[in-house]
């Protein structure tokens, strides 16, 4: 059986690699993330492309660097011309932010490539109810299908989707 296929955000390596955090929310969320790293990133197909490892080099050299070592081994998806193309619409049908341009990327990559969960912290403009319509329209605009973009919390364990008794 094939596993199913994960497109990690830069935002799940930024708290695995982040220091513990004061604030008690992050810190649960550093946690959870951590959690799923360690117990059952192995049942999933995991995916980034070059704009999450762009992203991870940034900042304090040694903090990018653990996260460059946890993307070390994950598979790369490749920006092409239709991920290109349905970023940009994102952006021009201001689903997406023009500020959160990288967003929008991360979002046409894993539709594009038909990645069955688009993992992530960022509920501003990726895991958000409120962009998940105008994402939804899009994709069913393009023929394609809508990953579900959830936070590790969701994966951990085995989600609801794969577990009808929870």
């Amino acid at each position: 059986m094939k596993k199913p296929s994960v497109y990690i955000e830069t935002s799940v390596v930024s708290y695995l690699a982040a220091r513990p955090s004061r604030d008690l929310i992050v810190a649960a969320h550093q946690q959870l993330t951590h959690d799923w790293w360690k117990k059952d990133r192995m049942r999933f197909e995991l995916y980034a492309s070059q704009f999450v490892l762009n992203e991870a080099s940034s900042g304090d050299p040694e903090v990018a660097q653990l996260r460059l070592n946890l993307l070390q081994e994950i598979s790369l998806l490749d920006m092409n011309d239709i991920a290109k193309q349905f970023s940009k619409e994102l952006l021009t049908r201001k689903i997406v932010p023009h500020k959160a341009s990288e967003d929008a990327v991360h979002i046409a990559l894993s539709v594009v490539y038909r990645v069955d969960y688009l993992l992530t912290w960022n509920c501003k403009h990726i895991a958000n109810l409120h962009q998940w319509r105008g994402i939804q329209q899009m994709c069913l605009a393009y023929g394609y299908s809508i990953p579900m973009m959830c936070t590790p919390e969701f994966l951990l364990g085995g989600s609801c989707v794969e577990r009808p008794d929870c």
